[in-house]
């Protein structure tokens, strides 16, 4: 439905519905009724709300950093560089600060997005080969670099499942985690090579011939108000400016994420930690702008509204999202899938197996995280079972997990990878689904390539 109408707030509120419907036993009345407690439920979850109120406080952040000059004073900064002058060098630059930032997934989309999405524009390069960069580069190296929320989580549902070593289980999938691998390289490759293949082909061809940065028609998940927020005439163009909220947010997660957790920094809260960091990010960036005269108090608030107002579209897919997190845990679809593909399977099968296994409940629930939880207790006792090799098994597991994160329409990374890049969201997922395809394609080999040899 989203991809024949283009209505992506529509189809994720069909989906709601009709998976609620189905639930109250197809009674449409009932259907509507859970349909709005389920948003409800959503609505009231404290990391929901922190991670919603992140995203509306990005928008602030962002329109900040333009009315400031910051931006301006930044792609200026680079052009003297030649960073937008040579397109390659510029995309790989954008990977390099992707790779950095791999504390969070959404904080490193929003801060990568912001710090690349002008020079991208600059460098006349589309916002949809912007949004593939970015997407790419998230879930994978959250996954490869596991001193993170992401590493934390697949360690504790190792440890629960009896892994008497469950970080060295985990470290021993990172190399079979082929998926992620993939990703990353054909990102690489793709730059590289200098060669776009499908929809990417002909949103690069249309902005190379002159045309605009998004197609005619396109709706991205950031109003025109705040992609277009300019600062006064007579405002100096310092890139300290734009680079000082984000750099605030950089200091700020990790060390929220010390305290929540107590001292430890895998347990600690990462919604709070990115709560706090744009929070903070706003109070300073904002008073250093007022100690440079930039701009008034009434200036700076009227700013601050229309950066959040400018993400509302981002926040509504958002809360459409959750919601079909509970929608689709309540249906039970993951397990069914999970148990409909344990019949009997020859053993050196198995590893491809759970892969596309993985594929196909990450892309159809839209959560990695949620795929993992899924996964894990059916490859624990069948690693134990039938002898399968530990870290190829966890690495197809949680590389299938990665895959639907990485390229699911309802994936909160993928809609938040489309807002960094001020995209159209369904653009973002059309023109990045065949590089996913590709990548997935060569894990599958390489995962069925190594279960022989190991068999």
């Amino acid at each position: 439905m989203a991809i024949m109408t283009r209505q992506v707030f529509w189809a994720l509120g069909s989906y709601v519905l009709l998976g609620w419907t189905i639930i109250e036993g197809w009674n449409p009345l009932y259907g509507v009724i859970r349909s709005v407690d389920a948003i409800v439920s959503v609505l009231s979850s404290r990391d929901n709300i922190y991670l919603l109120l992140f995203s509306a406080l990005i928008g602030a952040v962002i329109s900040f950093t333009q009315v400031s000059g910051g931006v301006e004073g930044f792609v200026r900064w680079a052009e003297g560089r030649g960073l937008t002058r040579h397109p390659k060098r510029l995309q790989l630059f954008t990977v390099l600060v992707s790779g950095t930032i791999f504390l969070e997934s959404w904080f490193g989309l929003l801060v990568t997005g912001s710090v690349a999405k002008p020079l991208f524009d600059r460098a006349r390069i589309s916002r949809e080969k912007l949004s593939y960069i970015l997407d790419a580069t998230a879930a994978p190296k959250c996954i490869l670099i596991p001193i993170n929320a992401w590493g934390a989580y697949v360690v504790g549902l190792l440890a629960i499942q009896g892994f008497e070593k469950p970080v060295a289980s985990f470290a021993a999938s990172l190399p079979f985690n082929f998926y992620a691998l993939s990703a990353i390289a054909t990102v690489l490759l793709t730059i590289l090579g200098g060669r776009d293949i499908g929809p990417m082909r002909c949103a690069e061809a249309r902005v190379r011939a002159g045309g605009p940065l998004l197609r005619e028609g396109a709706q991205p998940l950031m109003t025109q108000e705040l992609s277009q927020v300019e600062c006064k005439p007579e405002t100096p163009h310092r890139p300290l400016n734009m680079l000082l909220p984000l750099l605030i947010m950089l200091a700020m997660v990790p060390t929220v994420l010390v305290i929540t957790g107590k001292g430890d920094f895998s347990a600690g809260s990462g919604s709070q930690a990115l709560f706090w960091g744009a929070t903070s990010a706003l109070f300073f960036a904002g008073l250093a702008y007022l100690l440079q005269r930039i701009v008034s108090v009434q200036e700076l608030t009227d700013t601050f509204f229309k950066g959040v107002q400018g993400l509302i579209p981002m926040f509504v897919v958002l809360v459409l999202a959750f919601s079909i997190g509970v929608t689709t845990r309540k249906l039970g679809t993951g397990v069914f899938l999970a148990n409909a593909a344990k019949a009997s399977l020859p053993t050196f099968s198995i590893p491809s197996v759970i892969f596309l296994l993985g594929c196909v409940i990450a892309f159809s629930t839209g959560t990695s995280w949620g795929t993992f939880s899924i996964m894990i207790p059916i490859v624990a006792p069948m690693i134990r079972l039938l002898g399968l090799h530990p870290g190829l098994t966890l690495g197809a597991a949680l590389g299938g997990g990665i895959f639907g994160d990485h390229c699911s329409p309802i994936s909160d990374s993928t809609i938040v990878a489309s807002m960094a890049a001020g995209t159209d969201h369904l653009d973002h997922v059309r023109t990045q689904l065949p590089y996913a395809l590709s990548a997935g394609a060569v894990a599958l080999i390489l995962t069925s390539a190594f279960a022989l040899l190991l068999h």
